[in-house]
C-alpha cells in the first residue's frame, strides 16, 4: 500500500459515533441547549461537546438525554452510530404463484408482491415475533387468520401478529406491500 492510499483511507474514515444527531433532535423539539440541560440534568458544556463530536457519550448521559425525548439510551446510540443509512438491493423470489421483490433489514422486511387471481399462499414464510402489515395497492386480497378472515380492496390495509398462521389469496389480480416489523424486545 502506498502512502497516498493510506492518507485517502484516513480522510474518508467515519467516526465510530456521530452525536451531531443530538442537535437535530433537540432543534426538532424546539429546545435550546439550556432547555435540554435543565430537563436532563446534563451540563450545557457536555451537550454542546457531544453535538460537535468533541467527546463521546457516557451511557448515563445518553440515558438522561434520551428520557427527555422519550427515547432509550440505545436509541440515541443507534442514531449516532455511523453510517446513518443502509442501502440494499432488492431480491426477487416466487412462492406459490406470488411474485415478491424483497428488501430485508435487521428489524424490518419490506416486500412488494404481485399475484394473479386465484393464487393462494399459506404459511408465506417463517416468521419471528413480528408485526405484519399488508397494504393492497391494486386488486383484492383475502387474508385468513385463525380467528378471522379479512378481504382487502385497493387502498386498504391490515396489521396483525405474524406469528399466527395466515394465508393470502388473490381474489383479483393484485399488487400489495407487506412489511414485517420485528417486535421490540425490552426484557
Amino acid at each position: 500500500m502506498r502512502m497516498s492510499e493510506v492518507v485517502l483511507e484516513e480522510e474518508i474514515a467515519l467516526p465510530m459515533f456521530d452525536f451531531s444527531v443530538l442537535r437535530e433532535i433537540r432543534k426538532r423539539a424546539e429546545m435550546t441547549l439550556s432547555d435540554l440541560s435543565q430537563a436532563s440534568g446534563v451540563s450545557i458544556a457536555v451537550i454542546s461537546k457531544l453535538e460537535r463530536n468533541q467527546t463521546q457519550a457516557e451511557v448515563e448521559t445518553l440515558y438522561k438525554i434520551g428520557r427527555v425525548f422519550g427515547m432509550r439510551a440505545t436509541d440515541l446510540l443507534t442514531l449516532a452510530e455511523a453510517p446513518l443509512s443502509n442501502r440494499k438491493e432488492s431480491e426477487f423470489y416466487n412462492s406459490e404463484g406470488f411474485l415478491f421483490r424483497a428488501v430485508r433489514y435487521a428489524n424490518a422486511n419490506c416486500l412488494l408482491g404481485e399475484a394473479k387471481k386465484g393464487a393462494s399462499l399459506s404459511k408465506p414464510e417463517v416468521h419471528y415475533d413480528d408485526h405484519e402489515i399488508c397494504w393492497v395497492l391494486k386488486g383484492r386480497l383475502r387474508i385468513t387468520l385463525p380467528q378471522e378472515i379479512q378481504e382487502l380492496a385497493e387502498g386498504q390495509s391490515i396489521q396483525f401478529d405474524a406469528i399466527q398462521e395466515h394465508t393470502y389469496e388473490a381474489l383479483e389480480d393484485c399488487q400489495f406491500i407487506i412489511v414485517h416489523i420485528r417486535k421490540d424486545k425490552r426484557y
